[in-house]
């Protein structure tokens, strides 16, 4: 039987902000969000913007901003991440692969960036290894992160994430900007790291992506999970699909005409379809 490497039970995050003076109120953002992740297997995290998506990766890594609350209980390998085992493990292993460009050292060049991330094997081989396989030539090594452009960018962002041996990686919208053989070549990598043992949460706007190397789907909407979906339920008119949001999903895609199951309510349903758009 396999032991689930990640485990999150009634996970609540807030932020305090202040409203009409100095009076404090909490805007809840997650609410009793659980869910598990194995050694091997990719789960894709879709949802629509502001659903929650990107603050999960920042709880599992502990860097929600400071006027974040939270509450709940999760462990990675059996223990409890604590701020000191979240510290002790954060790019090792557990690796990121972050929204964000700015998240690259703007004072050190990229090559450089890759090759203090290596924990196996000889840094300089390994970066050049990895740079060819995200179709990075020799030059973009000696480059600063102001010198790449966008798409370049975030390959290096996923050059870092895959020398890091992590037994954990979180990939953060880690395809808008890259055209479609790099995409490709960048999903067969997250595929490639799930078959050697590596866990991978996939989170994405992109529900063909994530369809074609998840294995399981969590589906977010408003802060919590509607469905945990095996990806071969996605198969039809989403007859196998339990929640309308996840049928709508997938009916919303341009295969299935952009189509919404009838039951669905309004608000949902203008939710998916805004999904499949950005």
């Amino acid at each position: 039987m396999t032991t689930s490497l990640l485990e999150i039970h009634d996970l609540n995050i807030s932020f305090t902000r202040y409203d009409k003076g100095l009076r404090q109120m909490d805007m809840p953002m997650i609410r009793n969000l659980s869910m598990t992740i194995d050694p091997g297997e990719i789960v894709a995290v879709v949802g629509a913007s502001g659903s929650g998506k990107s603050l999960l990766a920042h709880a599992i890594l502990g860097i929600l901003p400071r006027n974040a609350k939270w509450n709940g209980s999760l462990t990675f390998d059996g223990q409890s991440l604590t701020p000191k085992l979240i510290k002790k493990l954060r790019g090792r292993e557990i690796a990121i692969v972050p929204q964000s460009v700015d998240f690259l050292d703007p004072l050190m060049r990229v090559g450089m960036q890759v090759r203090q991330a290596v924990r196996v094997g000889d840094p300089v081989e390994e970066q050049i290894k990895a740079f060819r396989k995200m179709r990075l030539g020799p030059k973009a090594a000696k480059r600063y992160p102001f010198q790449l452009s966008g798409g370049m960018a975030r390959r290096v962002l996923v050059s870092i994430a895959s020398v890091s041996g992590a037994r954990l990686l979180i990939a953060d919208e880690p395809t808008p900007g890259l055209d479609e053989g790099v995409v490709q070549e960048t999903l067969n990598m997250f595929r490639q790291f799930a078959d050697a043992g590596t866990a991978v949460v996939f989170i994405t706007h992109d529900l063909e992506a994530a369809l074609s190397i998840a294995d399981r789907v969590a589906v977010f909407y408003s802060g919590t999970v509607l469905e945990m979906a095996e990806a071969a339920d996605f198969t039809g008119k989403g007859e196998r699909l339990r929640h309308p949001y996840t049928q709508a999903l997938w009916r919303a895609l341009p295969q299935n005409d952009f189509a919404v199951p009838e039951e669905i309510d309004y608000a949902m349903a203008a939710a998916a379809r805004e999904e499949q758009l950005i």
